[in-house]
């Protein structure tokens, strides 16, 4: 029976050098993908809701179709969402691997999910705000941005912490095909090299950094709660 050796642990003096830069591509990634998300799942989110039966515009077909291609999103496994657009990914950068490679899989992920975030938040808006709206002659886009979106702030300043919180986590997940960040260097230093510094350094690192986030973004939704 062969045993495994495990290699030296870095020492502790030495883990900022490894973890700061590391830390610094997960910052990256998550704004970058987030930056997507937010851009492209807010309006699909709103779309989605104001499509339904429920909404300022009912539309089956165009519920139906945007629905579908959300729950897509949502319903593959993350790992399986990065192997299945790779060809995606291949089109686009020329590459599967490292920072851009996990960009595609992280937004599709991040849009699906924070679109449906949205549409929730919407959904709670009280019936009567956009009946005064209507009543007072404003245009749909008006209702939109200064009733819906207005008084849903507090439940999409909730959506994007929980989105923030589930693009570090995916973030890394993609560690594993070489995009860098600290989950790039929990598994070829801490996993692949034994190295039980840098693993218990990655795993407080990220359980600070989600506590962190957390803190913050409940912050701000009591803030915006009115």
């Amino acid at each position: 029976m062969r045993t495994i050796v495990p290699l030296l642990a870095t020492p502790w003096p030495d883990v900022p050098d490894l973890l700061v830069p590391a830390l610094a591509e997960t910052a990256r990634m998550v704004g970058v993908v987030m930056t997507i998300v937010v851009l492209v799942g807010g309006p699909l989110g709103l779309l989605i809701h104001n499509t339904s039966p429920l909404g300022l515009t009912p539309h089956k077909a165009v519920h139906v179709s945007i629905s579908w291609v959300a729950n897509m999103g949502r319903s593959l496994p993350f790992l399986v969402l990065m192997a299945a657009v790779v060809p995606v990914t291949r089109l686009v950068f020329g590459t599967t691997i490292g920072f851009k490679a996990a960009i595609i899989p992280m937004s599709i992920a991040g849009i699906a999910f924070f679109a449906r975030l949205v549409e929730n938040a919407v959904r709670e808006v009280p019936r009567e705000l956009l009946d005064v709206g209507v009543a007072s002659g404003a245009g749909r886009w008006q209702i939109m941005s200064g009733i819906q979106l207005r008084e849903a702030l507090p439940g999409i300043a909730a959506g994007i912490t929980l989105n923030v919180i589930a693009m570090i986590e995916y973030s890394a997940i993609a560690g594993a095909i070489g995009s860098g960040g600290l989950g790039y260097l929990a598994v070829n230093y801490g996993y692949r090299r034994f190295d039980t510094t840098i693993m218990i350094a990655c795993i407080v690192l990220l359980v600070v950094l989600v506590q962190a986030i957390q803190f913050s973004g409940d912050r701000v939704v009591r803030r915006l709660t009115h």
